[in-house]
């Protein structure tokens, strides 16, 4: 999807995001892994943002 978003878009995009990259599809993945787990067997309700620190 963000293929066809132009670089000057994304260029400051990414500059608002301490990681200095943009997510992955990895990265949702990952934390879902992870809360289906049983390492994450005592969480509940909580919002998890998976989104490398991005300010608006």
């Amino acid at each position: 999807m963000m293929k066809a978003v132009p670089k000057e878009v994304i260029e400051p995009m990414i500059e608002r995001i301490p990681l200095r990259r943009l997510g992955q599809p990895e990265d949702i993945a990952n934390a879902f892994v992870f809360l289906a787990s049983d390492e994450a067997s005592y969480i509940t309700g909580v919002i998890l943002s998976v989104d490398g620190m991005a300010r608006s």
